[in-house]
């Protein structure tokens, strides 16, 4: 069996990664992975990238945010690739904010058959009424449905 080589082209990495070549670019960008230069300035990333990218996928997956992401990473040391143990710890430290999340969405699914996001049209039976635009204090969106910790009204 051939060895692996050690860098990968941004081609290699979107064709082993599924991830599109702009998007690989924008985590760049933003920091979630790096990549170095050829004399001919092409870029070259180190095999790990592919674990880093897998578990920046996986974590947009559960939700959470590029920044999220990007903080997480950035307590790793060295820049390191996560192992099974950083998703473990880290995995944990998110399950608050996630579990806020369901709960949100238990929320909207309970209330979904008279709600329509508070653009609202059923102001007789609307669980969110708002009237006279009394929670325009409260900020964009159905503060209703939002967690208390975001502003929201339990």
């Amino acid at each position: 069996m051939p060895k692996l080589p050690e860098t990968l082209t941004i081609g290699e990495v979107a064709q082993r990664s599924g991830v599109p070549h702009t998007a690989l670019r924008f985590y760049e960008e933003r920091g979630l992975i790096s990549s170095e230069r050829t004399a001919g300035n092409q870029r070259k990333y180190r095999r790990a990238v592919l674990r880093r990218l897998a578990f920046i996928r996986t974590a947009q997956r559960v939700g959470l945010s590029l920044e999220e992401i990007r903080d997480a990473l950035e307590k790793l040391p060295d820049r390191r690739t996560p192992t099974k143990s950083d998703w473990a710890r880290l995995s944990h430290t998110w399950r608050a904010e996630l579990d806020a999340r369901i709960d949100a969405l238990h929320r909207l699914r309970d209330n979904l058959t008279v709600c329509i996001g508070c653009g609202c049209l059923s102001l007789k039976t609307c669980y969110l009424h708002n009237f006279d635009d009394q929670m325009a204090v409260l900020g964009p969106g159905a503060p209703r449905l939002k967690p208390a910790a975001e502003g929201g009204i339990d």
